[in-house]
């Protein structure tokens, strides 16, 4: 659900440039942290569901620098969860080797920048 949430929000950010993009995501990346963390000592609980603010951030860093288009829309939402459902190397061991919220959120973060190279790759080589 935190994906589906975080479109809306990316196409806010799209229209501001991009080293606000850059650092609204990084503003919000530290907060995801902190509140991950937070909500884990009150819940008492690794990564409880509840928490998606990691997936929104997740996403966003999935579409850095990708245009605003349906089909990059679709891709990077598909990506993204791919990348966060399998969690390839070292998108597992970030979730469970860091502490508090830099787990809940580093795993996103690292699913959002696979994603986004591979969006780019496409963006680069094919009429997306």
């Amino acid at each position: 659900m935190g994906t589906l949430v975080s479109i809306p929000l990316y196409l806010l950010l799209t229209t501001s440039t991009w080293p606000t993009y850059f650092f609204l995501l990084l503003l919000l990346t530290g907060t995801a942290i902190y509140l991950s963390q937070a909500a884990e000592k009150l819940y008492a609980a690794k990564d409880p569901p509840c928490i998606v603010i990691d997936e929104v951030v997740g996403f966003l860093w999935a579409m850095l620098w990708v245009p605003p288009t349906l089909p990059g829309i679709i891709l990077g939402f598909i990506f993204f969860r791919l990348f966060d459902i399998l969690k390839p190397f070292p998108i597992r061991a970030l979730q469970d080797k860091l502490p508090g919220g830099y787990g809940v959120v580093g795993d996103d973060v690292m699913a959002g920048i696979y994603s986004c190279l591979l969006l780019h790759l496409l963006i680069r080589f094919s009429p997306l």
